[in-house]
């Protein structure tokens, strides 16, 4: 049985490396926010300046993402492919914005 892991940026919630927020310079996470009665979907990635990476409090960037499945899974090819971000992690992420 896998160890499970809650920590912010982990995108599959598994106790591994490849997974972890916490070991990894380069962050990536889709999750659900519930706000009231209204639901977003946000990407968490890792700021881009370095100096943020030693502040816990400003080291991570949520951005929002479309509901629209066709216009989310391109905005998440974009941020990944596009920007050379984590592209190992692309199939994970859409598949879990899919869910």
């Amino acid at each position: 049985m896998p160890f499970m892991s809650r920590e912010p940026g982990n995108l599959c919630g598994l106790h591994s490396c490849k997974f972890s927020g916490l070991v990894n310079s380069k962050v990536l996470d889709i999750s659900g926010k519930k706000s009231g009665s209204k639901e977003t979907i946000v990407m968490t990635t890792s700021h881009k300046k370095a100096s943020r990476a030693v502040r816990p409090g400003s080291m991570l960037l949520s951005t929002g993402i479309k509901k629209s499945s066709k216009k989310g899974l391109a905005e998440i090819s974009k941020a990944l492919e596009g920007g050379f971000y984590r592209r190992d992690l692309l199939e994970l992420a859409k598949t879990k914005y899919v869910k």
